[in-house]
């Protein structure tokens, strides 16, 4: 499998002085929009808005609904009466904020050299902003933001860098690939340690000579250095390990979200049509994660509540889906109540302390196990579906 690059844009792709462009974008914006709101009431509900997002764990809205409902909460009044404005901004004035960054100049010779190689590559950046605003950022870069196979932006993303689900939503949303994965930022706390987390290779760009070459996770240096690296790199050690709990958790918020991220706004017939005859349309995936998060998925974390070395039965769930007749369900509901019932189930991941993550059991099908394998196995269903949803989309 080729590998997938996550690349952070700033300071990474583009030298952007955030101290100064941040307070200058925010002035921008409250100056656009002064003529409708008091400017320091705007800053107010910008700030808060913007600290929700970075705090979200909802996998259900976007990081621009969390942003919406604070920030058009605390202005008192509706979004449409704003709208035309901030669609202006975007159009005409952010571009104006241009000057305060510069290209970097290895960042298109990498890039391009990156496709080359046949790698995949995605723009990590923290999806904080607007689509239109990440575009221009881009270009700002040198860079054609049509290029990429995925950018996060606020509209299509669920978490932000806080958090390890935000690459595990990443993955997800690029059809969860087997294969070797390399994040690369310019920032530890943000785009290093969540990553490492997750238990993805990184890369950490700076401007120190890179410290030796070969297949370590932690390697840094230029983006220069970085090329150098990737290929004196055995890239199949870059394979990433999903075993950890942080892992496991991450996964479990971010299934749901790529699927939400997807799927949303298909037709009804979109949702029923078959890729092929033997295969599922998207209604029979969906309820079939519906029903096996309800009645398999729970009741396995149950046991491990109730008794010390449970016995975990797997059930044959392949014959659901023509016994129950998914396809005349309605897709967009099951997948409401997979949220649902997936949200229960993340609960119960929370609210396992440590020391019962290493609880011994013997699974019905892979024998001697423990919390921890279970946990994973549910995560590897995730990854499996996703997977599959990812390629039925593309099928159809």
């Amino acid at each position: 499998m080729p590998l997938t690059l996550l690349l952070d844009l700033d300071d990474t792709l583009l030298n952007t002085n955030l101290q100064a462009f941040i307070p200058a974008y925010f002035q921008a914006l409250s100056r656009e929009l002064a003529p409708h709101v008091d400017p320091d009431l705007m800053l107010r509900a910008l700030i808060s808005g913007t600290r929700l997002m970075n705090e979200s764990e909802d996998f259900q809205r976007t990081l621009k609904q969390v942003f919406d409902a604070e920030f058009y909460h605390q202005l008192n009044m509706p979004q449409c009466e704003l709208a035309p404005a901030i669609e202006n901004f975007y159009d005409n004035v952010f571009p104006t904020l241009q000057g305060l960054t510069l290209p970097k100049p290895d960042a298109k010779p990498f890039v391009d050299w990156a496709f080359s190689q046949g790698f995949r590559i995605a723009i990590a950046t923290d999806p904080l902003l607007p689509r239109k605003a990440t575009y221009h950022r881009l270009r700002w870069a040198g860079l054609d933001p049509e290029q990429f196979e995925l950018i996060s932006f606020y509209e299509n993303f669920h978490f932000s860098k806080t958090y390890p689900a935000y690459y595990a939503e990443a993955l997800g949303r690029m059809g969860w690939q087997d294969g070797p994965v390399l994040m690369v930022g310019n920032d530890m706390e943000r785009d290093i340690l969540p990553a490492k987390r997750l238990g993805l290779a990184t890369y950490h760009i700076d401007e120190e000579p890179a410290s030796g070459s070969g297949p370590e996770a932690d390697s840094h240096g230029t983006l220069s250095d970085l090329r150098l690296w990737l290929e004196s790199a055995d890239l199949a050690s870059l394979t990433p390990s999903f075993k950890s709990r942080d892992a496991v958790m991450a996964i479990a918020a971010a299934a749901p979200a790529s699927l939400n991220g997807m799927l949303c706004g298909l037709d009804s017939a979109t949702w029923s049509r078959k890729p092929s005859s033997g295969d599922w349309t998207l209604t029979e995936l969906i309820c079939h994660l519906r029903d096996t998060e309800r009645e398999i998925h729970h009741m396995q974390i149950q046991l491990f509540n109730e008794k010390d070395e449970p016995f975990i039965p797997r059930p044959d769930t392949s014959v659901w889906a023509s016994q129950r007749d998914y396809l005349h369900e309605n897709g967009q509901i099951a997948l409401n109540e997979f949220n649902d019932a997936r949200r229960e189930t993340v609960q119960m991941l929370k609210d396992a302390p440590a020391e019962a993550w290493k609880r011994p059991a013997r699974h019905a099908i892979f024998g001697p196990t423990n919390f921890m394998e279970v946990a994973g196995f549910i995560t590897d269903h995730d990854r499996m579906h996703v997977q599959q949803a990812w390629s039925t989309l593309k099928k159809l």
